[in-house]
């Protein structure tokens, strides 16, 4: 990409990934685009792998593992239709990107991950 990162880079870059990949794919939860675009996706990826974090793609994490795609984080959250009264029970923490979108939608997310180098 170039340009050294800020927040302000950042931050373009996360709009746009919910406009173009997100919007752009069908997803129309308001509350679901408001945390997605409020979540910093890169600070859940490892710094080798930062430029590419608004990409539509996974990323892998460690431990064999990836961070899901921004539009599969979106469309799995937008399903769930979770409300400030559900708590939700995330098996498979991973980077914990999802946790984060998710707590931005409802007071209690549990989660669990079983690979010790992640869950650190």
């Amino acid at each position: 990409m170039g340009a050294p990162y800020n927040k302000k880079n950042w931050g373009r870059l996360r709009h746009r990934m919910v406009d173009v990949q997100i919007i752009g794919r069908g997803i129309t939860d308001h509350r679901v685009l408001q945390a997605m675009r409020a979540v910093p996706r890169h600070r859940f990826v490892p710094k080798e792998w930062r430029a590419d974090s608004y990409e539509d793609v996974p990323l892998p994490i460690g431990g064999g593992q990836t961070i899901s795609q921004p539009y599969v984080v979106a469309h799995v959250t937008e399903m769930l239709q979770v409300t400030l009264d559900d708590s939700v029970l995330e098996i498979g923490t991973g980077s914990g990107y999802q946790a984060a979108v998710l707590a931005r939608l409802t007071q209690r997310v549990f989660t669990v991950e079983c690979i010790p180098a992640l869950a650190q």
